[in-house]
């Protein structure tokens, strides 16, 4: 079968009425964005290898599309937003001196394996506060994200936070080589009980801090998880992270959205580059988050500009895939009117149109059929 007729693996049309449904979703999302007083940036779909190299701490090189450029540098196809919006904030703006609040909307690209039905192009709408290193900036985003799942039309969703300053701090105690600690990250990460206490006993840890790791898979619900993650060490920079989270979480009930807020001590994110909360947010009917974001204060010195840093960005097609298995129905374009006509009556037809249109109505003129030329 012909290749002209397909899209390539990981990738798809998207039309008729699905079509008009993301633009409806996008709107309401882009007017979340504004309530907040984000203002719209927009970057370029490629970037210079340097944007999105390890050093960054973002997708691993064998998961970018790269090219070479006229001169023979390496370019890549954003696979990220959050790089490429520092990038341009570092170049354009003053986070040293005052914060910056940027959203976007666009498509990116990760040449990931398909065979868990992962697609390699997205379409992801998000903010970014730049120079922000507050709890009340954490609350702000964190309040957004719950408002524009509301705004979508959820009903029954939640936002699970993390800190992953408190498995960093108690990784750093236990002085563990490079190997353990990749194999404990993906353990806790899956929520492997059994794998994490078999690897900390072979390490053999503090009892306290052997005891630590193997409750952080465990570590998840609702505000009692922050009392037992204090109790499990006295680490104080284990213990200031929880503090934290504790402080946003009083905002939040101020914003009157931590209802939709759980904690999960055990979320790691395979971007290196957050430093303090991450968080999800997920629904039923796709397995998938629908949110992603955190904290990345180190991420700006990459760029020359040190500042601290949170965001969030939207994946538009979960949350659209979400939202159609829950049966929520998105409002779609004005219909259309379509007038046909012969061509004796082809003056009288386009002048109608013309004054229907003027009155803000969507007109489509169409020649009868057997009117038209073979």
């Amino acid at each position: 079968m012909q290749r002209i007729f397909h899209t390539p693996e990981g990738v798809r049309d998207i039309y008729n009425g699905e079509c008009s449904q993301k633009r409806s979703l996008e709107k309401k999302l882009h007017q979340v964005f504004r309530q907040f007083g984000y203002e719209d940036i927009e970057t370029p779909t490629f970037e210079y290898f340097e944007v999105f190299s390890r050093e960054v701490g973002t997708i691993p090189s064998k998961d970018l599309y790269k090219f070479f450029d006229r001169e023979g540098n390496t370019l890549v196809i954003r696979p990220d937003f959050t790089p490429s919006v520092s990038r341009a904030c570092a170049t354009y703006f003053s986070p040293e001196k005052e914060v910056v609040s940027l959203c976007y909307t666009g498509n990116t690209f990760v040449n990931n394996s398909s065979f868990r039905g992962r697609m390699k192009e997205t379409t992801q709408m998000g903010v970014e506060r730049i120079g922000d290193e507050s709890a009340e900036a954490d609350a702000e985003i964190l309040a957004m994200t719950v408002e524009c799942l509301k705004a979508a039309g959820l009903k029954e969703f939640q936002v699970s936070v993390g800190q992953v300053d408190y498995f960093k701090s108690l990784l750093k105690e236990a002085e563990l080589d490079d190997e353990a600690e990749e194999r404990l990250r993906s353990l806790i990460s899956q929520k492997n009980y059994f794998g994490v206490e078999e690897l900390v006993g072979e390490q053999k840890l503090k009892k306290n801090l052997a005891a630590a790791f193997s409750e952080i898979p465990q570590l998840f619900g609702s505000g009692e998880v922050l009392e037992k993650a204090k109790s499990l060490t006295n680490n104080a920079c284990a213990l200031a992270a929880v503090a934290r989270l504790e402080e946003i979480y009083e905002i939040l009930k101020v914003y009157g959205c931590e209802k939709y807020i759980t904690f999960d001590l055990g979320m790691l994110s395979k971007y290196q580059y957050y430093t303090g909360i991450i968080f999800q947010a997920y629904t039923y009917g796709t397995g998938e988050p629908l949110v992603k974001g955190g904290r990345y204060n180190e991420l700006m010195k990459h760029f020359g500009k040190p500042a601290a840093s949170i965001g969030f960005v939207t994946v538009v097609d979960n949350l659209l895939l979400a939202l159609s298995r829950q049966k929520i129905q998105l409002p779609t374009e004005e219909e259309v009117t379509v007038l046909t006509y012969r061509p004796e009556n082809r003056d009288e037809a386009i002048r109608k149109a013309q004054k229907l249109r003027e009155e803000g109505r969507n007109v489509a003129l169409r020649l009868e059929k057997e009117a038209q030329q073979p």
